[in-house]
Parts: structure tokens; C-alpha cells; sequence
């Protein structure tokens, strides 16, 4: 980790020759409120390196690069450089599942395991000893819907939403291949796995394995030539390299980079994309499923993902469990935000920035979007160092989505 050579390249010159190089790169017009703000975001060291975009319904609107793809080489960001985008996913995942139920493959409210045997017969936690791993299970009183992956109101957890899922081990000889759940499905909001079993599903039913469906049912007919789970050799040298943030502030480069190939792709996470793919993807979303003349939803189905899914429950603000992975989930109106089918959804304006309606969310390693029906804009962050909702890079976030909304009026 050569953070002294990384602060080194961060003063004067450097920092300025950032701007610069993202004005040469962008395809488009700078911003010059933007630039600024995300250069001396970079200076302060809240992030290494970021890309923006932002878009309205008719095309893109600004965009930039700025700062470092490798904090130990000193080789500058480009528009085009590919970032690992994780939880982003989950909504190419839910529009894939949308896709498939468009085509009555199957419906929202079908059992999982209709089409999944290994989620038949759920168990429940019903109490677990922290101290000393004890726990007792009980079979789930309700059934296990489509919807309720969807929306995260499964019951199952991430290890770093829930301590208990965390720290759930099974006793000798027990396998659960879906969970055990830490809550009846529909009983409340917890963010979760529940996306990786929407892209077993997908596979299922249609046949292909998550990269195949993905490239040809949505991908390609969005001219998304940069986002795969696997990347390929020759764009390797493009590949921003994970960050983390250390305990004086600073930032550092992982010792163990992610690998490029040979894992097992998932619907959660694991695509690697470009702000210019990620946001060709919302632009679709943004206006009802069309992008360029290529459909890949109705707007009646794009209608759906975005209309409340969880009725009188609320996406709750997390505690995190892990604090290396994220910190806890300040961004979220407590109990007030909802969840459609793939996406968080704003439930009040913000003065200056999103309306209400807006969908939105994130991957771990601090990229971030949102797709704003109201006002039809849709914009891109694009960093790359944990832990996830850093304060500064929620910050950064913050800066970009206002410098949009006041550029657009």
C-alpha cells in the first residue's frame, strides 16, 4: 500500500492534470461545478478515483474522470475504466426476472419452490445463543414467494446486515441450502441474499446461466459491450483496482484484488462495468424499458419495479455487522423509504437533489445510482474502496447528485 507516493500524486500538478484528462476523455460535455467539486474530492483523499454520468431522457447530460485507477502504478481513471460493481447487479437481475414473467414463465406470487426444490421447507431461527453458536429452528408458518426475494422480505440476511446470520453455523451433519431465514417471509425488510436466489431462478427457468441471459436479453440490445461477470484479458489493464479506507483516514490498496475469472456468478453481485454501460442500463429503466430503440421491458413492468412492493413496511436503516465490509446505512429515510421489485425507492423529495419516487442503490464497494422518474434524470458514482456507505463517499455522492439537479435546474 504506497500511500505516501498516492498523497504525493494527489498535490498540485497532478491533481490538476485529473480534470484535464477527464475533460480529453469524456465523450461529452464537463461540467465545470462538477469537475471541480469531484477534483478536490479526490485531493482530500475521500476517494482515489471517480466516474460520473448523468443523463436526462434524451441523452447524456455530463460526465468526468478524475483521479487514480491504481493508487500503487499512478495510472489515471478513464471514462471507459471498468469498475466491479456488486449490489449493481441486483437490479440487471430483477429485470431479467421482470423479462421472465413478462413471458409467463412464472408469476410474483408463485412459490419458490416451484421452481427451486432446495428452498422447499424453509426453516426459521427461533432463537440463537450468540456465546455459543446454540440455536433452535422451527419449519416457516408461510410460504416462500418470488415476491418475497424481490424484496427482500425473504428472511435471509447478509453477514453484514444481521449478526445472526453472521454468526449462524449449522451443527454437524445439518445443511440448509436456503438459509435458515432469521424471520417469517414477509414479516419485514432486511437487505439480503435474496437476489442471488432471483438469478438461480433466472437460470432455471431459462435455461441459461446468468452471463448468457444477461448478454442476450439485456446487454446486448442495450449496447452493453463492458459489463460481464468475467473480464475479458484484453480488458484487464482496464480494471480499477479495490481500495480501503485505513484507520488514519487514508486509503490503501487491497493486498488480494478480486479475481477476473473461474468463480461462480450470482445474482447479487459480481458484474464489472463502465459508467457509460451502468448508465445505458438506467436510461432503459428511466424511460419504461426502451433505450435507442431496443425494448427490454414493457412500461407496465418497469411501472411495477418501481411502485411500493412491501406495503406497510419499511426499509429500515442497518446497523452494520461487519464494520470492514460497510458502515451502517445512514442513507436510507428510516421506516420511510420502500422497496419496489429490484430497487430502494425515495419516499420524499430532497431539497436540491432526487424526488420522491426515485429508485435507487448501490454496490459494496461505494458505486452508487439513481433513476428519478419525477424529474427524468439518472445519474452514476462510480468509486471503488470498502467499507460500503463510507461518510466521505456518501458525501462525494451527495456533491455529484446536487451538482446534477443544478445543472439541470
Amino acid at each position: 500500500m504506497r500511500r505516501r507516493g498516492f498523497m504525493t500524486l494527489l498535490g498540485g500538478a497532478a491533481a490538476a492534470s485529473f480534470s484535464a484528462h477527464a475533460q480529453q476523455e469524456t465523450p461529452i460535455m464537463s461540467n465545470p461545478a462538477i469537475d471541480e467539486a469531484m477534483r478536490r474530492a479526490v485531493e482530500r483523499g475521500d476517494a482515489a478515483g471517480i466516474v460520473v454520468m448523468a443523463a436526462n431522457r434524451k441523452g447524456i447530460i455530463c460526465g468526468g474522470a478524475y483521479g487514480l485507477a491504481d493508487i500503487d502504478t499512478g495510472s489515471a481513471l478513464k471514462m471507459d475504466s471498468m469498475f466491479r460493481i456488486a449490489s449493481m447487479t441486483k437490479a440487471v437481475t430483477s429485470a431479467a426476472a421482470m423479462q421472465l414473467v413478462e413471458q409467463g414463465r412464472f408469476a410474483i406470487e408463485d412459490p419458490v419452490e416451484k421452481y427451486l426444490p432446495e428452498a422447499a421447507k424453509p426453516q426459521i431461527i427461533e432463537s440463537f445463543d450468540a456465546a455459543t453458536g446454540a440455536y433452535r429452528l422451527r419449519p416457516a408458518a408461510k410460504t416462500l414467494t418470488i415476491r418475497h426475494l424481490l424484496t427482500h422480505t425473504s428472511g435471509l440476511g447478509y453477514g453484514f446486515t444481521d449478526p445472526t446470520t453472521r454468526d449462524f453455523k449449522p451443527r454437524a451433519g445439518e445443511t440448509y441450502p436456503m438459509g435458515p431465514l432469521v424471520f417469517e417471509p414477509g414479516e419485514r425488510w432486511l437487505y439480503s441474499t435474496s437476489t442471488d436466489w432471483v438469478g438461480k431462478l433466472v437460470e432455471k427457468v431459462s435455461g441459461l446461466s446468468l452471463e448468457d441471459y444477461f448478454r442476450r436479453n439485456i446487454f446486448a440490445p442495450l449496447g452493453m459491450s463492458d459489463t460481464s461477470y468475467w473480464v475479458a484479458k484484453e480488458k484487464q489493464a482496464r480494471l480499477v483496482t479495490n481500495n480501503r479506507r485505513l484507520a488514519d483516514g487514508g486509503l490503501g490498496k487491497e493486498p488480494v484484488q478480486p479475481p477476473v475469472s473461474g468463480f461462480t456468478p450470482i445474482g447479487g453481485g459480481g458484474l464489472a462495468s463502465t459508467a457509460g454501460d451502468y448508465i445505458r442500463f438506467t436510461r432503459a429503466i428511466l424511460n419504461g424499458g426502451e433505450l435507442d430503440g431496443a425494448r427490454i421491458l414493457s412500461a407496465a413492468s418497469v411501472a411495477l419495479m418501481g411502485q411500493n412492493q412491501i406495503g406497510a413496511l419499511g426499509v429500515r436503516a442497518i446497523q452494520t455487522a461487519l464494520p470492514d465490509r460497510s458502515e451502517d446505512f445512514s442513507f436510507i429515510a428510516d421506516g420511510r423509504d420502500k422497496w419496489g421489485l429490484g430497487f430502494q425507492i425515495t419516499a420524499d423529495a430532497v431539497p436540491g437533489k432526487r424526488g420522491a419516487g426515485t429508485l435507487s442503490w448501490g454496490g459494496i464497494n461505494n458505486t452508487y445510482y439513481w433513476i428519478d422518474p419525477a424529474r427524468g434524470i439518472t445519474g452514476v458514482i462510480l468509486m471503488q474502496f470498502l467499507p460500503f456507505a463510507d461518510k466521505r463517499a456518501l458525501a462525494v455522492y451527495d456533491t455529484f447528485e446536487r451538482g446534477v439537479y443544478g445543472m439541470a435546474g
